[in-house]
């Protein structure tokens, strides 16, 4: 059996957290590395739990989603980064240049089904 993706979760709110933690733990082949509460932490948080997967909240005080999305990306190359927001990717124009290698998805979307997808269309 394969071991379970590591995922990080990083957001401002606790309560995306804790739903994206039950998500995590209630889908076969997922675990919960980590979680952040913002970009800072979770270029850290990167670093020292080397989640293969990164769900990350656009819209957060200091450094948003897209810097550190970008950073993550130019640094970490093989791990898998998703941009989460309410919002719909085209709101969040800063985004767009991101959108071929960085999936964004809607935080009312997210659930097992679109973990799954998400790893089967940008895992390694």
């Amino acid at each position: 059996m394969d071991p379970a993706v590591r995922v990080l979760t990083v957001d401002d709110q606790p309560l995306f957290r804790g739903i994206a933690r039950e998500v995590i733990d209630a889908t076969p082949g997922f675990e919960v590395a980590g979680e952040a509460s913002n970009g800072e932490e979770a270029l850290t948080a990167v670093e020292t739990l080397s989640p293969q997967l990164v769900l990350l909240d656009v819209r957060m005080p200091g450094m948003n989603g897209v810097e550190v999305a970008q950073r993550l990306t130019a640094s970490h190359p093989e791990t898998v980064v998703v941009l989460i927001s309410v919002e719909e990717a085209a709101d969040v124009p800063s985004a767009a240049s991101l959108t071929e290698r960085v999936p964004f998805v809607r935080k009312r979307d997210f659930g097992p089904g679109l973990l799954r997808r998400l790893w089967a269309a940008y895992g390694q």
